[in-house]
């Protein structure tokens, strides 16, 4: 048995219109997630240099030999630069970087989930992919 389209107000679809639909919610879909690839990528830079600069402080920090002399705050009080990237490390994760610098796979993800209902998909810059209508045979 199958459904007929309908529209908002419960009238019947036809292909052309059904067609426009799609069109339009694919290109709403691209434009969501090409507007969200700049400030994406800006998180990503953020979090790559905090990242060295936490790694490269804790080198810094583990061959220094006065680390092992001196008690933890201390040796944290010896190495500002450490202790100040590891700190900004830790509050730009509670601020969720992690979920900024994957938000277009996100968006993606959850698209395809509601997509997949209605036989579709979409790729990670929202263009969708129309998948072929199971056969009725193989059910039967």
């Amino acid at each position: 048995m199958r459904l007929a389209a309908r529209d908002a107000a419960g009238r019947k679809m036809n292909s052309l219109e059904q067609a426009e639909d799609l069109k339009a919610f694919e290109r709403r879909l691209t434009e969501y997630v090409s507007c969200l690839q700049p400030a994406t990528g800006r998180w990503r830079m953020i979090l790559i240099v905090v990242s060295v600069c936490t790694a490269t402080g804790a080198w810094n920090w583990l061959i220094d030999p006065d680390t092992q002399k001196v008690s933890f705050f201390s040796s944290l009080w010896n190495h500002p630069f450490f202790t100040i990237s590891c700190i900004t490390l830790i509050a730009l994760f509670f601020a969720g970087i992690h979920k900024r610098v994957v938000a277009p796979s996100i968006i993606a993800a959850r698209c395809r989930t509601v997509l997949a209902e209605y036989n579709m998909s979409c790729d990670d810059t929202g263009k969708l992919i129309l998948k072929p209508r199971p056969n009725s045979k193989t059910f039967a």
